[in-house]
């Protein structure tokens, strides 16, 4: 049986949220980037956790383990990016439940939580995920130019990271069909397809993920699949009186008090937000986009997607600009 339960929280000011579903010792917490969300873990029994030591990893994709919290006792320890993030909620004697102040994207994935007696351990899992948006992305170069640590910068680049083989099987479960490959967060190179065909790995093969499996980081070059979740600000059309080059609209975005948007943010309005324009515009790495959300005549007739324009020279004037105001 599956529980859904929500617990919220005052602590220092910040407001505490988590949305979970139980099943068994498997819990899974749903969430938006910068969020403060706490994962569950609590030592059953008479037993309380005085003298007990509590340990908090994060599981790699690769399997390894990055230590995020250690406490024992009044000795508390927290690792890496989440210094001064992570705390112990401890609203009794048998609560181990982690705190994570402010999400960012490479805080999704699964969390583990080891009490250690000596004698009888407990370990509970908990999947965070954050609701966000797939996308594909390759450079203005072309198909197939990016090795892994290429992808990685242009994932950062666009307000994304490299997406997990989870977060491209969610996409593909929604109906993401694409026919290029590229990396996983993982080292794998998969691509999505939900109407299988000759160019796309055989049209009598059935649907479902592609994959290479395991490749050269450094030497193989693909494609890449990035991930990127809510936005903390505004995107929007910034409606001007003529078309512009990729400097004017650059220019224009800052007049407005604004940046440029990237390919992230096009994304996640259009995905998370139901964000619609028929109005071709410059993103940040030169590419000109438009997302449609309400498929008609002229706008992507037959399907929501955003929409790729091209690379064009950066000195046509032919296109208007989306631009994006961070929160402050």
């Amino acid at each position: 049986m599956i529980a859904l339960f929500s617990l919220t929280l005052l602590v220092f000011a910040s407001s505490l949220h988590v949305e979970a579903q139980d099943s068994g010792s498997r819990i899974k917490v749903y969430a938006n980037r910068g969020d403060n969300i706490t994962l569950p873990c609590r030592l059953e029994g008479q037993s309380s956790l005085f003298g007990n030591r509590i340990k908090w990893t994060k599981i790699e994709d690769d399997s390894t383990e990055t230590d995020v919290l250690i406490s024992m006792g009044l000795h508390k320890r927290t690792y890496g990016n989440f210094q001064n993030r992570a705390y112990l909620l401890e609203m009794d004697d048998k609560d181990a439940t982690l705190v994570i102040t402010n999400l960012d994207l490479n805080d999704y994935g699964t969390y583990r939580c080891e009490i250690i007696n000596g004698m009888n351990d407990k370990i509970t899992e908990v999947d965070l995920e954050l609701q966000g948006v797939v996308f594909p992305y390759s450079p203005r170069l072309g198909r197939y130019n990016l090795n892994f640590q290429d992808a990685e910068a242009a994932c950062l680049e666009q307000d994304a990271v490299v997406a997990s083989f989870d977060q491209l099987y969610g996409e593909w479960i929604n109906g993401m069909d694409w026919c290029n490959a590229g990396w996983l967060n993982d080292g794998t190179v998969q691509y999505p397809i939900t109407k299988p065909r000759e160019p796309c790995g055989g049209a009598r093969t059935s649907a479902g993920l592609r994959t290479y499996g395991q490749q050269d980081k450094s030497n193989k070059r693909y494609d890449v699949f990035c991930f990127t979740a809510s936005l903390r600000g505004h995107f929007y059309y910034l409606i001007q009186p003529k078309r512009l080059n990729f400097d004017e609209a650059v220019d224009a975005c800052k007049r407005d008090g604004a940046e440029i948007a990237k390919v992230g943010h096009i994304y996640a309005a259009w995905k998370l937000l139901g964000y619609d324009s028929c109005d071709a515009g410059w993103l940040a790495d030169g590419s000109v986009r438009y997302p449609i959300s309400r498929p008609r005549k002229n706008c992507s007739p037959t399907e929501a997607a955003v929409r790729f324009v091209g690379f064009p020279d950066k000195k046509q004037k032919l296109y208007g600009v989306y631009c994006y105001k961070p929160q402050p």
